[in-house]
């Protein structure tokens, strides 16, 4: 039950305990949940770590669990500044991988150098993934940002994908959130998932992305046409700092078939997602595209966060969600 929280069923079972019969020892502990005295003292180091436990104003020695109002206040606020940690360890992550593709954007075939091959035109980029694909061994790692991806490119991955699966390769794709609107997707994901395959969404993804086996990177020199010209990357420098950046927004996606759950009152990825757009100035048009949603969905989840909190302009907004600690890095 509050497994989201950051605290395990056997945890909570014995901080549950804890505040019935505040007065039992681990012996007793043990007995009363059938469990054995060092699976309760690993817990009862996991609920001191979260702060949950305080030694006893009583006995010496001997620990009492805090009240749950102020047990579940704690873990809301662990979790939050987990979650704006990871929000900047994406933000610098985004920032690196946009610096790193726009070295790239401008390539033409004679710059190709170490650690670099230029790919010219679709057939030549779909010829290369093929061969990329058919000798990958152990991970594949994609970005796939858009919409709701074509019904007929779903359909021709699926012997390629089936191919990897039965090769036991892990594979690890990243969508948008907005996918979640295109049952055609979903379908596709749902079946690759079956197979063994790994799926999330996030709000927003910086650019299409192949990784295999953590040695070769493919990704486009345009964003706007990515069947125009793609680079294969192969510098470790610069696969590491891919890899990173998929680890970070892997670790904050959502699994494509996990409801979302969240404190009430608490952002979604989203909306986050929004307000750090609209702070860079971005248009609801702009705002969309990221998103891969309708330029009427951007307004209304924009106009909806401006209600929130009272602002009648964009300035007002920034300012008010600065001071409302929206923004990463503000309280």
């Amino acid at each position: 039950m509050l497994a989201t929280l950051g605290l395990d069923a056997t945890a909570e079972a014995v901080y549950r305990t804890m505040l019935a019969r505040p007065r039992d020892g681990v012996r007793a502990l043990a007995d009363q949940l059938r469990l054995s005295e060092g699976e309760v003292r690993r817990s009862l180091d996991l609920l001191s770590e979260l702060a949950l436990l305080r030694p006893s104003y009583e006995q010496d020695g001997e620990l009492r669990a805090v009240p749950p109002g102020v047990g579940m206040e704690i873990l809301m606020a662990r979790q939050q500044a987990e979650l704006a940690a990871q929000q900047l360890r994406i933000e610098a992550s985004r920032a690196a991988a946009a610096q790193l593709i726009s070295e790239f954007a401008d390539l033409s075939p004679a710059a190709s150098g170490p650690g670099v091959e230029q790919l010219v035109g679709l057939d030549e980029i779909r010829t290369r993934i093929s061969g990329l694909a058919h000798g990958v061994q152990n991970e594949l790692m994609t970005f796939a940002p858009g919409g709701g991806h074509r019904p007929e490119s779903l359909e021709a991955s699926k012997s390629n994908d089936l191919a990897l699966l039965n090769r036991g390769v892990r594979m690890r794709s990243l969508f948008q959130d907005s996918v979640r609107n295109s049952q055609t997707t979903v379908t596709y994901a749902e079946w690759l998932t079956e197979l063994g395959g790994e799926v999330r969404t996030s709000p927003d993804l910086p650019t299409r992305l192949m990784v295999f086996d953590r040695t070769t990177a493919v990704i486009p020199v345009s964003s706007e046409n990515s069947a125009a010209g793609a680079v294969v990357l192969t510098g470790e420098g610069t696969l590491t700092a891919l890899c990173a950046l998929f680890e970070n927004i892997w670790a904050a996606a959502r699994p494509l078939g996990a409801p979302e759950e969240r404190p009430e009152g608490e952002l979604s990825p989203q909306e986050t997602t929004v307000i750090r757009l609209l702070a860079q100035g971005l248009t609801d048009e702009a705002i969309a595209k990221r998103l891969a949603v309708s330029s009427r969905t951007a307004r209304r989840l924009a106009n909806g966060l401006m209600e929130q909190l009272g602002a009648v302009s964009r300035f007002e907004f920034g300012v008010r969600a600065v001071q409302r600690g929206w923004l990463p890095g503000t309280e």
